[in-house]
Parts: C-alpha cells; structure tokens; sequence
C-alpha cells in the first residue's frame, strides 16, 4: 500500500508524521509523494495562524482530487471539524489525542522493511517528548486545540534515542508543543535538565538539538547541563514583543529586563550560541511608539536570527476580543522593518563564524554540494566530492572570501575534512 503524508506546522507535528511514516514502513507500505498514486494520505494540520488554517485547507483540497483515503488529523481538524466533516465520504477526522492510533488496523504485508520510509531520509530525526501546554497566552489557540502539558515517559524517550544511534543517527531533535515544561507532570520530580542528563549518560556520541525553550525555563541546572558539548550551541527562545506593556496583554510571565538579562547571561556563557526568537507584531494596541520600542528591543540583543509573525487572530482567544486592532498594511509594513534586522543579525553572526572550525551534520545532496548543519544552526554547502556521506558528522573550517546575503544563503565551505 502506498502512503502520503502532508504536514504542516510545528517541529511537534513533523515529529508525528515521522513516527507515523516509520509505523507504516515498518509494517512493509511505502512512503510515497501525493503526486503517485497514493492509497492513504495522513494530512497533519496547523491552526496557528490564520495562514496556517488557509494552507491546511488548502492541502485537503489537493489530497481530495486524489481518489485516496483521507485521514485528516492536527490542531486545524482538532478546531475545525465540523467545517472538514462532510466534504467526502473518504475522508476521515482523527483527533489529536488518537493521532498515534491512526495505524492501528493496518495491515502487515509481506515485505516489512524501513528503505522507502522518509523517517530514514531525515537525517536529523525529530522526538516529541510532551505535547500540551498550561500556559495561556491571550493570542494562542493551541492550548485548546493540544490540551495540557503531558510528558512521554523518559525512559520511552531514551529507549528511542538509544535506538537511533545504534542505527547511525549523529543527531536528534528533542520538540515539544512546551518543551521546557517537561516533567511537570510526571509523578517523580522531573525536568528536561534531568533527562537531558539521562539522554547524554545513556548514550555515546549522538548529538542533541533543542525546538523552541521559554525563557524562565532555562534554570540554571539546565544551563549547567547545556554545557555539554554534545548539546548543540542553538536555542531558540520566544520573545513574542520587545515592550512591556504588549508582554503584559499577552499575558507573558516576563518583563523586557528579565529576559534581556538572561538572553545576554546566556550569551556570554556559551561562546559562538545561536539564539533565535520569535516575534509577534502588529498585536492590538500596538503603536507607532510601542512598535519602534520593540524594534530598538531587539536590535540591542544578541539574537543570530528572527521569525516574525504578523498577529493573527485566533477565534476564542481572549485577544481576539482586544480593541486596538492593527490594520493588515501596517503590520505588513512593520514585519518587514523587523525582517530586515533579522536578516542583518544573520549575516553578522555567519560573517562571525567565517575561518572558525565547526562539526557540521550532512544532510542533503543538492545540485550546488551537500546541504549541511552545524552546531550552532549555521546552514551550508560543501563540495560534492567530500569523502563524506548524508547523516555524518565531520569537521570543517567555514570559510568564503564574501558573505552572500541571507535570503541567498547557504555559504559554501572548502577546507572540509572527515572527523
């Protein structure tokens, strides 16, 4: 039988329809683009944003001119179901909590084996380790669409990491709806510091990558854990507004001093770190003067990259009820001003990292070299010829005699050698 996953979203989701396409190439089916003649296709929704509803929807259009069965599943389907019920008799809604389960009846054929599945062609494997969320941030949905925080066991965890590099695996992405908040939960006292420490005690040399981390969760157990080499120098930690009073409507839990205290702590901590945010802008009651605020925010912090979101309301949130609304044109105007200095803080930091030597994981060959990613989330390209092949790991020296800008990125690397 021939499968097709189209997945939207989060690392969380991907992480999911990973795990799903490698249930299904472990019981001998093939994993297969929408464009063959696919059996099954698994659509795995976003709803966090307005735009991610349109792409969700507009991917069940495409799977429905397919003659396939449909199983429609994520956070859209979770909010929207009785807008996607109806729309065919092969189609199928499955809710978030039972996600897992969507394989369940498959059958087994005769040919059990994992070389078709795309899980084996995604050289760094994503893990869910906990899902939901507690907090409530007045724009966000997923709470409602995702539940509460709930952890996957960590011995569950380690088995599967363990698991990946015996398999060859050099790197792993640990993800989660609210990564930080791992452990909460569980009925030991438990946090993602400690089975970080589990993770690097129980295993050899499989190197670990974070998703998304809250600021106050980043204690500092957790940054003596993250001293360890084998964790990559990347995190990501949203800051959603640069102003106070915008923080404060969002229902953050902290203030612009807080986080900028530890953004730079943690900057001067671990030389070279890639520290990447999230922005939100074009929140309601944002002004001319709040807006130029945040802007000056962020350009006074260490941050090595941006992703910027206009606002997007979210029908049943508390800000959707906000007055204060800002019209389409200015937030596009004011995302574009904070794009730019996104794209300027890359090119500094990547200027930064020109003639210094790093571990880079290959990933994909392109027809310009391979496409690979270092520690500290720098992506680049070595020469086809490298003795090297995808899912290593080896040492380079980054070097270019000009930075290209951003948007043309990757660098190209020379002096490559096998670690």
């Amino acid at each position: 039988m021939k499968i097709s996953f189209l997945t939207l979203g989060c690392r969380t989701n991907q992480a999911e329809s990973s795990y799903l396409s490698r249930i299904a190439a472990e019981k001998g089916h093939d994993i297969v683009p929408l464009s063959e003649n696919t059996d099954i296709c698994v659509i795995n929704t976003c709803s966090v944003t307005a735009k991610a509803d349109y792409q969700s929807r507009q991917a069940i259009s495409s799977a429905l001119k397919k003659n396939c069965k449909i199983v429609v599943t994520g956070c859209y389907a979770e909010l929207n179901g009785n807008l996607i019920a109806g729309k065919s008799n092969s189609l199928r809604i499955v809710e978030n909590n039972f996600k897992y389960h969507i394989f369940n009846d498959l059958p087994i054929t005769t040919s059990s084996s994992l070389c078709n599945s795309r899980y084996h062609l995604r050289h760094r494997p994503t893990i869910k380790v906990q899902d939901g969320c507690n907090n409530s941030c007045t724009y966000c949905i997923i709470p409602t669409a995702r539940g509460r925080s709930r952890s996957v066991a960590p011995h569950v965890v380690i088995d599967q990491i363990i698991e990946l590099e015996n398999s060859g695996f050099e790197e792993v992405v640990l993800c989660g709806i609210h990564l930080g908040s791992y452990g909460h939960d569980l009925n030991i006292e438990y946090t993602l510091a400690k089975l970080l420490e589990e993770i690097l005690s129980s295993t050899h040399k499989i190197r670990i990558r974070l998703s998304s981390i809250e600021i106050n969760e980043l204690t500092d157990h957790f940054l003596n854990v993250f001293h360890d080499q084998r964790i990559c120098r990347h995190l990501h930690i949203p800051l959603q507004s640069g102003n106070d009073s915008i923080l404060a409507l969002m229902n953050r839990p902290y203030t612009t001093a807080s986080f900028g205290n530890k953004i730079n702590t943690i900057s001067s901590l671990f030389k070279n770190i890639s520290i990447g945010t999230d922005v939100i802008i074009g929140f309601p009651s944002e002004s001319a003067l709040h807006f130029n605020s945040i802007k000056a925010y962020i350009s006074d912090l260490p941050f090595t990259y941006l992703h910027v979101f206009p606002y997007s309301e979210r029908r049943g949130t508390p800000a959707s009820t906000f007055k204060g609304k800002i019209q389409d044109n200015t937030k596009k105007d004011r995302c574009k001003e904070i794009s730019e200095l996104g794209r300027m803080k890359k090119d500094i930091f990547i200027k930064n990292n020109i003639g210094l030597e790093h571990d880079i994981l290959i990933e994909n060959l392109t027809p310009k070299g391979y496409l690979g990613t270092t520690s500290n989330y720098i992506k680049a390209l070595i020469g086809a010829d490298l003795r090297a092949k995808p899912g290593s790991l080896i040492k380079i020296r980054l070097t270019a005699e000009h930075v290209q800008p951003v948007l043309s990125f990757p660098i190209n690397i020379s002096q490559a050698s096998c670690k």
